[in-house]
């Protein structure tokens, strides 16, 4: 190759005949040093997004419970009663109608559900049998939601502690 067809290859590419192209040790030491930064500067709120998504995922997770055991009670014209498994809540629960388990759910790991009644029962109208509200407070860190269940047995679900 004649010094003119180099010096045109050098201009058109930018690179040097021979020459390699990549990354020094230094660049990418500076580059992993940063990353590290910027990953133990964003863990921490990584965390806290976690729980508060676990915290949500429950309360969902209890709204569609007690919406399913309301729509077994009225397809099945009958009592559907939803009740906690052993210690609590958030060890899940077991959904009964005449004997017959219909839907389970398994346990909430470092969550607490708080609810007064260890037992819930839809008649056939779809309604809470019994008096009052029905509520469940589900507390994950500082985070906190409220499902709340009125007479007529539609779930809804906020923000928050429960009244």
């Amino acid at each position: 190759m004649d010094t003119r067809a180099k010096l045109e290859s050098v201009h058109t590419t930018g690179i040097r005949p021979g020459a390699t192209s990549g990354f020094t040790l230094v660049e990418l030491m500076v580059t992993v040093s940063i990353s590290a930064i910027l990953l133990a500067i964003g863990v921490p709120s990584f965390n806290s997004f976690i729980v508060s998504q676990r915290v949500s995922a429950a309360a969902s997770d209890v709204s569609t419970m007690l919406t399913f055991a309301r729509s077994e009670a009225i397809k099945r014209n009958g009592n559907v009663i939803v009740t906690q498994k052993s210690g609590g809540w958030q060890n899940g629960w077991t959904t009964q109608s005449s004997g017959n388990t219909v839907g389970q759910q398994e346990a909430f790991s470092n969550l607490a559900i708080a609810n007064s009644t260890s037992a819930l029962t839809y008649n056939n109208t779809g309604r809470i049998a019994g008096s009052g509200t029905v509520t469940f407070q589900i507390t994950g860190g500082t985070n906190i939601r409220c499902v709340t269940v009125d007479l007529s047995g539609m779930p809804k679900s906020k923000n928050g502690s429960c009244p």
